[in-house]
């Protein structure tokens, strides 16, 4: 009886230090969103170089959830969670203490390099912590807490940036961390190394090599002129030689690190197209309302985070009404539902202006949120449905992989985006303001607005801004719309997946 309350203590208490850890990873992926323009001013840098705060962390996540299943068969899986969770801590706390935006970047790709495991190793802790009978609830616990990161992350980035600074959104990841490793440390079972696993470590740095200059030429490409800069060209050739080099490898050796037949499953390779979709609208227009949010229509940080937290409400509410829907509903129509919703709310934002109301702000991300939900269910059921059981583990890391980096892409593109709109709009409106334009003397406020004045120059200079602002962002809503527009008829080739399998489709987290 005793070793049997003993056994039920330490499932309990690794389940409350593994959902931590999950906590915690699921929280930096929107906590730093809301404090983005406070960040901005603090390190002295510009709109499009503070989303690389955002990208650099995404990009290094991506490029390490690839060796995951070799190194926690290489070291255990305990060695590498505890490894993991402190270097989140220390990397975490490096970017609460950054002085400017080269640092920044630094501490948030050791971030990434960290948190990759997290989630991954701490849903493989749940399922082999519980007995089968118990599975089904331990996986829903680890959901809720995938879950709740999203929804609490701008809620509580907005309080800590409003009642302390923004460098608290990284250094509240400081007593969560040392009680994870502790905890791991004392109660964590080890699992059995694998001195003779091995990894195929030359398509892993090609394909990585591929991806992070890929990311940098996104990145850099609007501040140094795109194509008419020798670095723009120098990195585009390094992403395509990464490319085929990787390509190249994985046609002609024995095992590479992602087996090309994953592609051959019809559903997988549609639903991955989709899923990279998904990945863009993620986080991409959470780049954009919070900047907008907060710059153009005023709400304060605290304000801000909670509109924003209102798009983890409506997905949280999504997946919990389509896990039922699915028992008796094709997925397809159910992915067609969620883009639709998507696509509602985002046309919607095209049309923001810094008169729109707080509540309507609500209701439309809380439709993108519910779009967003029923996404990821019914297309992850779809994709793995009909997968092979032996490439499903590379299937879930491909699928991480994509999601992350339609992510960094999106968000990289649309920042882009902005700001040359910005700068093409506010030429083009500064074009027709001359002394003798006829608005300014009609206004009622000549005085305010003579550009003759030093004055007025700076007020006509704020306003120009301001309205090429709201067209830039506007221009870049209608972008998205079209991406998600073109990605509705994917979802007509995905099969029927009733044809699949009994064996259940992993769960893939939705932060």
């Amino acid at each position: 009886m005793n070793a049997t309350k003993d056994e039920a203590f330490k499932r309990y208490a690794l389940t409350a230090c593994v959902m931590m850890a999950t906590i915690m990873q699921a929280l930096d992926t929107t906590i730093a969103n809301v404090a983005l323009p406070y960040m901005q001013g603090s390190l002295s840098t510009t709109q499009d170089q503070v989303s690389w705060v955002l990208t650099s962390y995404i990009v290094s996540a991506v490029i390490m959830t690839a060796p995951l299943g070799w190194m926690s068969m290489r070291f255990g899986r305990k060695k590498l969670f505890i490894v993991c969770a402190a270097g989140f801590t220390i990397a975490s706390m490096l970017c609460g203490v950054a002085q400017n935006i080269e640092q920044m970047v630094l501490f948030r790709l050791l971030q990434g390099i960290f948190g990759a495991a997290l989630v991954p190793l701490s849903q493989s802790v749940m399922l082999d912590a519980y007995p089968i009978e118990q599975r089904g609830q331990a996986m829903a616990i680890w959901g809720m807490g995938v879950m709740l990161g999203p929804i609490m992350g701008p809620t509580l980035g907005g309080w800590l940036t409003e009642t302390l600074s923004w460098r608290w959104v990284f250094f509240v990841n400081l007593p969560f961390g040392i009680i994870t490793v502790l905890g791991l440390s004392a109660i964590m079972d080890e699992t059995a190394a694998r001195i003779d696993s091995r990894f195929d470590w030359l398509g892993f740095l090609a394909l990585s090599t591929a991806i992070g200059a890929f990311q940098l030429m996104l990145d850099r490409g609007q501040e140094v002129g795109w194509f008419d800069s020798l670095e723009i060209w120098i990195e585009t050739s390094i992403a395509f030689a990464g490319l085929y080099i990787f390509l190249a490898h994985a046609f002609t050796t024995e095992r590479p690190f992602i087996p090309l037949a994953v592609f051959k499953d019809w559903n997988f390779s549609i639903a991955l197209l989709l899923m990279f979709v998904v990945g863009v609208i993620l986080l991409a227009t959470m780049a954009l309302v919070t900047p907008y949010i907060q710059n153009l229509m005023g709400y304060p940080v605290m304000a801000s985070g909670v509109l924003l937290g209102a798009r983890g409400i409506g997905t949280l509410v999504a997946m919990m009404l389509v896990g039922r829907m699915l028992k008796s509903i094709d997925a397809r129509p159910l992915v067609g539902i969620g883009l639709m919703a998507s696509l509602w709310s985002i046309w919607e934002m095209v049309w923001y202006s810094p008169d729109t109301s707080a509540s309507w702000i609500v209701i439309t991300s809380i439709v993108q949120g519910f779009g967003l939900g029923f996404i990821f269910v019914p297309l992850n059921s779809a994709a793995f449905a009909t997968l092979s059981a032996s490439l499903r583990t590379d299937g879930v890391a491909l699928w991480t992989l994509i999601r992350n980096l339609g992510s960094s892409i999106g968000v990289s593109i649309v920042i882009a985006q902005l700001t040359s709109g910005m700068s093409l709009y506010r030429t083009r409106m500064a074009e027709t303001l001359t002394p003798f334009s006829l608005g300014l003397p009609m206004s009622g406020v000549s005085d305010i607005l003579d550009p003759m004045t030093a004055g007025g120059q700076a007020m006509l200079e704020q306003l120009v801004m301001r309205q090429a602002a709201i067209m830039a962002y506007s221009n870049d809503y209608l972008l998205m719309c079209l991406v998600t527009l073109l990605a509705l008829p994917l979802v007509f080739l995905l099969r029927n997946p009733s044809i699949a399998s009994n064996s259940p489709a992993p769960v893939i987290h939705a932060d």
